[in-house]
């Protein structure tokens, strides 16, 4: 495993960074420092894995049992950004999705690896002592290898969570929100834009996350766990349109014909956020990379970004936001 990390500083990245598609490479690993500014981890693993960004500050280089550490201080945020995104095209927008943007009656954010720093169902097995077997499953359905519902149930199974469970994992896990969501969610909300959560994951880990980024309960569109009279995981309700594939596109038809939407924008990561785009769902969507980068889901999207900072800058920009 060789792994490469990087903080601030005068000195340029390596001359060679690992490509999306090198066949030695399966998992690459980015982080956003400062909005722009990516530092790449490197590294073999599982066949299908995907592209992981998190906060580091330092670099170290560890090969086999013969390790060297060493500091690289980035000078060059622009090079190191295009070194990650180098495989997608759709890193600017084109006029009618950023048009389209700047004038949206609603916009829809999935929650983990979105709005979130992490999966939350992973992060529940984790407490529940499952967190590997499900974690595998939780890349296959978002990577789109593994029908959605298929692989929930699969997961829940695992996991097979209490009331009393969920209960103590909400009360020492609380959310970790995504640089800039807030920010972003604030901004929208100024204008009058309608902001909703769609997500696969759980109503009662997704009502703490909207109550921070003050969306109402109505406005989420999400699954819930069923248990019975004792508190005991007995299973989830599959009549919620998001606890199926193609589940977030229903939920988007469903609050386009309720609230007479003519413009609404999907945010997420995953091939379930990909999806919503189906006729009658969202009009554009925006692949955020920030946490995940799965790059069939990036490739497929109107418009790829790695920081919510590229929606900030672009949302009132002069000229542009007229509804």
């Amino acid at each position: 495993m060789a792994v490469l990390r990087a903080s601030f500083g005068l000195s340029p990245l390596p001359d060679r960074l690992p490509r999306v598609h090198d066949s030695d490479v399966s998992v690459i690993n980015a982080a956003s420092l400062l909005p722009g500014l990516v530092a790449v981890e490197r590294g073999t693993g599982r066949a299908g894995q995907v592209l992981t960004t998190r906060p580091i500050s330092k670099l170290w280089i560890h090969s086999g049992a013969r390790s060297r550490n060493w500091m690289a201080m980035l000078n060059a945020t622009n090079d190191a950004k295009a070194a990650l995104i180098s495989e997608f095209s759709n890193t600017i927008p084109c006029t009618d999705a950023l048009r389209l943007w700047q004038t949206a009656d609603a916009v829809c954010f999935d929650v983990d690896s979105t709005v979130c720093m992490d999966e939350g169902i992973d992060e529940l097995a984790n407490f529940c002592g499952a967190g590997e077997a499900v974690a595998a499953w939780t890349s296959r359905a978002m990577g789109g290898s593994v029908r959605f519902e298929d692989a929930l149930a699969a997961r829940l199974d695992l996991i097979r969570p209490s009331l009393s469970d969920l209960k103590n994992f909400l009360a020492s896990k609380p959310p970790k929100l995504s640089p800039g969501i807030q920010d972003l969610v604030k901004r929208l909300h100024a204008r009058g834009t309608n902001v909703y959560l769609i997500s696969g994951g759980f109503r009662h880990m997704i009502e703490p996350v909207a109550a921070l980024l003050q969306i109402t309960k109505e406005n989420i569109y999400a699954n819930k766990l069923l248990f019975d009279e004792n508190g005991k995981y007995a299973g989830f309700d599959k009549e919620e349109p998001t606890s199926c594939s193609g589940g977030k596109a229903v939920a988007i038809a469903q609050i386009k014909e309720k609230n007479k939407y003519q413009r609404l924008v999907m945010i997420g990561d995953g091939a379930t956020d990909l999806e919503a785009k189906m006729p009658g769902g969202a009009d554009v969507f925006i692949c955020f990379g920030g946490v995940q980068v799965r790059p069939a889901v990036a490739a497929g999207a109107d418009w790829f970004i790695l920081s919510f900072e590229d929606l900030i800058q672009t949302l009132d920009k002069p000229g542009d936001n007229s509804k």
